[in-house]
């Protein structure tokens, strides 16, 4: 099957240092959580703390230990608990799961035996795939490890990354808003390139698509925006919300966005185990499909659609009023992401100002794109033309038609996953994820 993988090689000790960090980060993700905590309440499409370590250990053991070198299971029950194909999400909830102790043992003995086999020099480019394909795979259960802490209260993480440098204070004063006008491409190459380090299955490959001329908000939608939404009796006049949207509302009885509550004349928001008040200047954060769709119809606006996303993120003006034959990884140009330029990985601990991170701005002025909140977008998930199926086959295959597309990662994102490319993908209903919005002009 490796006709169907893409991937450079990369040396043991590029592999090594990732290995060590997503380790590290996902120690971080349940840290300070109590043996309670750990066994989360049950709550739709939320798997418990416990479960999403050894399910990520497992995986590690799956596709490096047992596929790619070809040893024996470290836990033959390992496979009756943490498969996510073979154990559905309603069985998880029964299992009797290892303890805390055991759990972070088996992680660590995957650990050291992955690394006890990286004695240097370059890898190929079949082990370069399947090491970052675990790696990778770490890094979105330690996102969700972060916006489960959400989910359910508990405190946030208290051993962060170091933050860097952030952007000049100056740059966050000003009003916000505005759209960047962006030039139509009869044949702009929506999707991952064969140049690139790694994509997924669902990035393959970059194909031409006719995106006409349109005009996209520099700035996601924040808070204060929102609100004139929630005040203006958005959640209560149907004739803004889909059919589904009104299913949703109907069945969860929502009057504004997740982790919101008006206390004492003024708005708050919870972050973690902490309530706040609401940051106007922020994006609007754990709000779902429905919720975007219906703020975009209140406000005579719309969705951008993936191709118009991606376009504003990577594509430069070919100075003649068109789009060049360039492509950029991330919106900035090439260079990796770094917390001046973009709030992923931690960096800033939470979501900052949509007007921050100027540094980050894509050719045409679209301001962080990659970062702070995911973006969805107008799209139901499906392949691109000419879809190949990757060795971990339920990546995204079991997931076309049911999901809605998202781009651009959160603030909880890992940076080496990130790029313009990525396609995230959660059913239209999920308001757990650190997801927002920016619009399009109709």
């Amino acid at each position: 099957m490796l006709h169907a993988i893409s991937s450079k090689s990369a040396t043991a000790e590029e592999i090594r240092a990732w290995i060590e960090d997503a380790h590290r980060h996902t120690l971080n993700s349940i840290g300070g959580l109590t043996e309670e905590q750990l066994h989360n309440p049950r709550v739709p499409f939320v798997n418990s703390f416990l479960w999403m370590v050894g399910h990520a250990a497992w995986f590690s053991e799956r596709w490096v230990l047992r596929h790619l070198r070809g040893l024996p299971p470290l836990k033959p029950e390992a496979d009756g608990w943490y498969d996510s194909f073979e154990v559905p999400w309603d069985e998880r909830w029964k299992l009797t799961l290892p303890s805390r102790a055991e759990t972070l043992a088996y992680l660590g003995a995957v650990r050291e035996q992955i690394l006890s086999a990286l004695n240097g020099g370059a890898l190929d480019v079949e082990s370069t795939y399947f090491h970052r394909l675990a790696v990778f795979h770490e890094d979105m259960h330690r996102e969700a490890n972060l916006y489960f802490r959400q989910t359910h209260g508990c405190p946030a993480p208290a051993d962060w990354p170091e933050v860097e440098p952030a952007a000049d204070p100056g740059s966050v004063q000003g009003e916000i808003g505005g759209d960047v006008e962006i030039p139509g491409s009869p044949a702009y190459l929506l999707g991952g390139t064969r140049d690139m380090p790694f994509v997924f299955d669902n990035e393959k490959w970059a194909h031409p698509v006719a995106v006409k001329p349109f005009r996209i908000a520099r700035t996601p939608v924040t808070n204060g925006q929102f609100l004139e939404f929630v005040e203006a009796g958005g959640y209560e006049n149907h004739a803004y919300w889909t059919l589904n949207g009104r299913l949703w509302l109907a069945e969860l009885k929502a009057q504004h966005p997740a982790h919101w509550r008006r206390e004492g004349g003024r708005w708050e928001v919870r972050e973690f185990d902490r309530w706040k008040p609401l940051p106007l200047r922020f994006p609007v954060i754990h709000v779902n499909a429905y919720e975007s769709e219906a703020y975009c119809r209140w406000a005579g606006r719309r969705l951008p659609s993936e191709a118009e996303w991606e376009l504003a993120a990577s594509a430069e003006p070919d100075g003649r009023g068109g789009v060049a034959p360039v492509k950029r990884r991330y919106p900035w140009g090439g260079d990796p992401p770094s917390a001046a330029r973009a709030n992923v990985n931690g960096w800033h601990r939470g979501c900052v100002d949509v007007d921050a991170l100027p540094g980050g701005d894509s050719a045409f002025g679209c301001r962080q794109m990659l970062g702070n909140v995911w973006e969805w977008t107008a799209d139901p998930f499906y392949p691109f033309p000419g879809f190949e199926l990757d060795p971990y086959r339920e990546y995204s295959a079991p997931w076309f038609g049911s999901h809605r597309v998202l781009r651009g990662g959160s603030w909880t994102t890992s940076a080496r996953l990130i790029r313009n490319s990525w396609r995230n993908f959660f059913r239209p209903q999920r308001n757990d994820i650190p997801s927002g919005f920016r619009t399009c002009a109709l």
